[in-house]
């Protein structure tokens, strides 16, 4: 008797979507969005080729599917912050650790790669500016909130990219770094705000 092939088998382990979105996530951390179909996903999740087109209809809404669930990541590696601590530092700190733990998803859901004016695109810019608000409070105006979120993220691209010259580091890996940068960043900013040398 022949063995059926493992690929055809009907997927009864829980949630699938969560499951190819996993599966997903570390395809394209493995080899960028050109490593990334849904054949190669069903593939990897072990389920038949059809599977996951009853969540995805195409390569964009996975893409999509994955971005938003990368700010999902990001908002929750952020919520245990310290409401105590400096927000640019603790908030910026969680930001720039997201983007290292998770390089080819964070430059993803920045990459305007996502399947366009989707629903699910849409969401994403969305929460990332919810995710600023919550750190900064909802009295801050946009345009600081854009200055302080474009810091926090050119930092992360720098790092990112390894842009960052080992006589600049000192010897600090890259958190060290982070950290150090934006504790120096967050002071400059309190003493011009305060008026205080």
């Amino acid at each position: 008797m022949l063995a059926m092939s493992t690929s055809a088998r009907p997927y009864h382990h829980g949630d699938l979507r969560t499951r190819l979105l996993d599966v997903a996530e570390a395809l394209l951390e493995e080899g960028g969005v050109g490593a990334l179909s849904l054949r190669e996903v069903a593939r990897r999740a072990d389920v038949s080729h059809n599977a996951p087109y009853r969540h995805f209809a195409s390569k964009d809404e996975l893409l999509a599917a994955l971005a938003a669930s990368g700010f999902d990541q990001l908002a929750a590696s952020r919520a245990d912050i310290s409401v105590t601590g400096d927000a640019l530092v603790e908030s910026g700190l969680a930001y720039v650790r997201f983007a290292l733990e998770h390089r080819a998803l964070f430059r993803l859901m920045f990459s305007g790669a996502t399947g366009g004016e989707s629903e699910e695109s849409a969401a994403s810019a969305a929460s990332a500016a919810t995710m600023m608000r919550g750190t900064f409070g909802e009295d801050t105006p946009g345009d600081a909130l854009i200055s302080s979120w474009s810091f926090v993220h050119g930092l992360a691209g720098l790092l990112l990219d390894d842009q960052v010259p080992a006589g600049m580091r000192a010897g600090r890996d890259d958190e060290t770094l982070a950290r150090d940068i934006l504790t120096l960043t967050a002071r400059a900013l309190d003493t011009n705000s305060s008026g205080k040398p």
